[in-house]
């Protein structure tokens, strides 16, 4: 096998658009590369600017290139009976075509492979497929990124190290992989097929490496092997230690192997107050600024407390992110320096595992949606499972329809087997719990802990003290998990699980199985079956002319971005309903009789159905269909207690976007005030709760969190400790902040000519000089739109590039990364950028803040919110707009020095902070910045000055 691996660049994607470029990697059997072809092309049309841009390639240097004919005589004797190859080979491929085409040869008729599929086949955990992330991911070489010669180079490398993973792999998962492409009749299916003949013939490898069973080779043994951190018979390695000794032997061994580890101010402040709230049984609020080490700060005391009293202490986070960074990060690190064996084991929601057996299912039918990609995930998926420990979706990168996929072959406690599943011992699920049980802390999310109390706390393993890091967003969680959420995917799903069409879906294949198993009451079963599958049919179209009819209800929200989950808002009230109210509870009314029906018969049907059969294989059908039957009938319900819409301590609203209209509806019914439940749930059943966040007070006060969380009672008997630590950087030294006192001020969430040309004028101004390397942050999506074409054209000529969240292609971690490749570029974003970005040194010197980032008044929660307050004779404006928008100020400010060394700027286009009554609380709820305000055309003069004092 001889692969040619081939690259063009081209003055755009259409196939109308010329070739500019081409490099072509020779690589030979033994897996050589033989030699490295380039040439410039002349194209016989100008070369747009923006390809330039991205290529580096003018005029200049195809003004003498040979023309497409001429490179093609030196082109196609190297295409001779080779495998083609390219990173998104149908690109090239297409480009190829036509030029031989149009220049009178025979198209290309050889294997064709892509780079692409290999990696996310051999790599499934690679965070981006992107050829230039993958080559620096590799330690590859590429000089000259969108160059043909350098690319088709750098593609050539990345196949070799594809062919060498593959090379790794057990036979049994090589095999399995042909498998599923040999129904394709793909080139990946001939690529797979002879790898495995090949591979049939060496001598057997080393079978020590994986644990086989039904076909699949895994990373882990069975999880009933693992034991406890300690032995039970042991004696405790805490006894006559206190906690300052403890301490002691921790910070020599983080400076034996972090040298440059220094005990700072805060931190020491953390582990005694951490450690007081656990022993004495109290509650404590700390508020702990970036670079505190708060992690530590927590993970060392909870170590102490649950090893010396054994008991359980629970972490919990808010994202998963962070989740993972203690798992990857600081876990591993304690597990270097604490002095005895401990475990810390990290427990995700259910549907975060992969569950073996449906996988097992899905890929043996052959159960797939999309054939194309499905296929490709599966590989991913087969290939993955002989790494994994975890078998958590975190660690894999499923792309586009991804999701969909994940979603079926996740674990959930509906269909599942327990101990009669044959994949019990290696199932992750239960391995995650049962590590969870013999660990001394467990790491969670907040999602997870209200899932626990809802289901009678049966999920997680019992404990009386719990950490819960991101504190600030505990009271949003908590109104989700103790109210309901209902998408109209959710119901569409469980249907089409159920019933898609006469071959698709659960019930079909029952369907098929009892038509050829001659069971006597086969008959009466199909008959249920039909009867079922019709009455899906139709609450299907019911619920799609429901949905259609509640999107038709909602108005457009004006400052949301295009595609946004919350553009279109309604807030429905218990006493107004609306006229059309009526007429949809009958169709709500008419879906609820017939789920009933569906259920009750469905039941009853696998009821019999399990008395008489004794199957495994039915066994694992039946119970994925009593699942799905169970789901429909928590949806049903749910839907029924929206539409009654009879609560008047709820808030009931609906959100869709735009883009996929009434597909993409989104139900809530949520509690105003959730303080009494987490009061009875957390603060007064637990014996200890450590609430940390960077940002937990307003003004130096915790008095809003406090409220909103549920805490006075403990705050009066003295049970509740608050802390503020102070800051571990030297914000006077490190940031600035500048306010342009004579701004133009905006009303709403559009901004006038002037503002806007004021706004683009002095927002370029400060980019020229911190060269780029600037976050904008708005409020409203649509003032980032008007500023973002401007801004673009005013910076054109600096070679400063500017980058819009919704306006350019890529999620929010994309753009990040584009922002920090990029050696000066400008970031403009909304509501999700001003917290958890983290861009650390160089690449962040300055912050812009547009305006102070209030909620929408008209948000339904805000409304309901405020309304109750009103109602207890309390300014909604002071006890809740302005402590909200404080908390989310300082989360944008947080942004900007991330360590000891970093120093930046920050600009308020808000005159509001220094004219209104409310101002101060946002600057004095800063860490300490030096503050200063002045004309606007002094700011860029007194930036200028400032970084060049640092």
């Amino acid at each position: 096998m001889k692969f040619a691996v081939l690259d063009f660049e081209t003055t755009g994607n259409q196939s109308a658009d010329e070739i500019i470029q081409v490099g072509l990697a020779i690589i030979e059997e033994d897996l050589t590369i033989s030699r490295v072809y380039g040439s410039y092309v002349k194209p016989g049309v100008p070369i747009p600017p923006f390809i330039s841009q991205l290529t580096g390639i003018t005029e200049a240097d195809v003004a003498d290139a040979p023309s497409v004919e001429d490179m093609l005589m030196e082109l196609v004797p190297m295409l001779d009976d080779v495998v083609l190859v390219g990173h998104n080979v149908a690109f090239d491929f297409n480009f190829l075509q036509n030029a031989l085409d149009r220049s009178g040869y025979l198209p290309f008729s050889g294997r064709i492979l892509d780079t692409l599929d290999f990696l996310k086949i051999c790599f499934p955990s690679l965070t981006s497929y992107q050829l230039s992330q993958v080559t620096a991911h590799f330690d590859i070489k590429h000089d000259h990124p969108h160059q043909a010669d350098s690319d088709a180079l750098a593609t050539a490398y990345v196949l070799l190290q594809c062919l060498e993973e593959l090379n790794d792999l057990p036979l049994i998962t090589l095999q399995r992989l042909s498998e599923l492409f040999a129904e394709e009749d793909s080139d990946l299916g001939w690529f797979f097929d002879g790898l495995c003949q090949r591979k049939e013939q060496e001598p057997i490898q080393d079978l020590n490496s994986h644990t086989f069973y039904r076909q699949l080779a895994l990373a882990v043994e069975d999880w009933t092997e693992m034991k406890p951190p300690r032995d039970e018979s042991d004696d405790n390695p805490l006894t006559g230690v206190d906690f300052k000794e403890y301490l002691g032997e921790i910070q020599k061994r983080l400076k034996a192997i972090m040298p440059q580890y220094e005990e700072r101010e805060p931190q020491s402040i953390m582990f005694d107050e951490v450690m007081n709230a656990l022993e004495q049984d109290k509650h404590l609020l700390i508020e702990a600024g970036t670079g505190t080490g708060k992690s530590l700060g927590y993970l060392i005391p909870s170590i102490y407390q649950s090893v010396k009293q054994q008991q359980k202490v629970m972490v919990s986070t808010h994202t998963i992110n962070l989740q993972e960074q203690l798992r990857e990060r600081d876990v591993p690190l304690l597990t270097q320096v604490v002095p005895f064996p401990f475990k810390a084991a990290v427990f995700k929601g259910r549907q975060h595992y992969l569950c073996l057996r449906k996988f097992e299912h899905k890929i043996n039918r052959r159960d797939f949606y999309n054939p194309k990609e499905d296929t490709i995930i599966a590989a991913q998926m087969i290939v993955w499972l002989a790494q994994t420990e975890n078998g958590d979706d975190e660690e894999l990168n499923l792309g586009g329809r991804g999701g969909d996929f994940w979603e079926t072959v996740s674990s959930d406690s509906d269909s599942c087997l327990g101990r009669g599943c044959p994949w019990f011992r290696k199932c992750y699920y239960h391995r995650a719990k049962h590590e969870a049980g013999i660990a001394d802390v467990v790491v969670t999310n907040h999602s997870k802990l209200f899932t626990d109390v809802k289901a009678g706390h049966q999920l997680l393993p019992a404990y009386e003290r719990l950490v819960i890091d991101e504190a600030h967003h505990l009271e949003d969680v908590a109104g989700k998990h103790l109210g309901l959420h209902m998408k109209y995917f959710s119901v569409v799903h469980t249907l089409t699980r159920l019933y898609k069409d006469g071959r698709n879906g659960q019930l079909p294949v029952l369907r098929q199985q009892l038509q050829s198993s001659g069971q006597e009451r086969a008959g009466d079963w199909i008959a249920s079956i039909d009867r079922i599958s019709e009455d899906l049919v139709d609450v299907k179209e019911d619920w799609d002319k429901l949905s259609d009819s509640l999107f038709n209800l909602l108005p457009e929200r004006n400052d949301a971005s295009p595609g946004d989950s919350g553009q279109y808002v309604l807030r429905l009230q218990p006493s107004k309903w609306p006229e059309e109210w009526e007429a949809l509870k009958a169709i709500e009314n008419r879906i609820h009789v017939k789920i009933s029906e569906s259920v009750r018969r469905g039941e009853k049907m696998l009821a019999e159905y399990k008395e008489d059969e004794d199957d495994y294989s039915a066994d694992s059908l039946i119970t994925d269909l009593s699942g799905l039957f169970k789901d429909m009938a928590s949806e049903r319900d749910d839907l029924r207690t929206f539409m009654n819409l009879n609560d008047e301590t709820v808030v009931y609203w609906m959100e869709a976007s735009g883009h996929y209209r009434s597909k993409s509806l989104q139900l809530y019914a949520v509690p105003v005030d959730v303080s009494k439940q987490l009061k009875d749930l957390f603060f007064d059943k637990k014996k200890s709760v450590i609430l940390t966040s960077a940002t937990l007070s307003v003004d130096k006060s915790f008095q809003y969190m406090i409220d909103n969380l549920g805490l006075q009672e403990d705050q009066e008997s003295g049970r509740l400790i608050t802390v503020q630590l102070p800051s571990p950087f030297n914000y006077r030294d490190q940031a600035l902040l500048v306010i342009p006192r004579d701004f133009p001020s905006v009303k709403g969430s559009v901004g006038d000519a002037v503002f806007v040309n004021t706004l683009v004028q002095s927002l370029a101004d400060a980019a020229v000089a911190t060269h780029g390397r600037m976050l904008v942050l708005f409020t409203s999506y649509r003032m980032l739109r008007q500023v973002h074409e401007p801004l673009k054209n005013a910076l054109a000529s600096s070679d400063i590039t500017v980058l819009g969240q919704g306006v350019d292609s890529g999620s929010r971690t994309k753009l990040i990364r584009r922002f920090q490749d990029s050696s000066a570029s400008v970031l403009l974003g909304t509501s999700s950028f001003w917290e958890g970005v983290d861009i650390p040194g160089d690449a962040l010197t300055c912050l812009a803040i547009v305006r102070l980032p209030f909620q929408p008044p008209n948000h339904p929660m805000v409304e309901a919110k405020s309304e109750l307050l009103q109602r207890q004779k309390k300014n909604p404006f002071m006890k809740l707009s302005v402590p909200q928008a404080v908390i989310r100020f300082k989360q944008g400010f947080g942004r900007l020095v991330r360590t000891a060394n970093d120093r930046g700027i920050v600009i308020v286009y808000d005159t509001r902070v220094i004219e209104s009554y409310y101002g101060k609380y946002f600057l004095y709820s800063l860490p300490g910045p030096k503050m200063e305000h002045m004309n606007t055309e002094k700011m860029v003069p007194r930036i200028s000055e400032w970084l060049h004092e640092g």
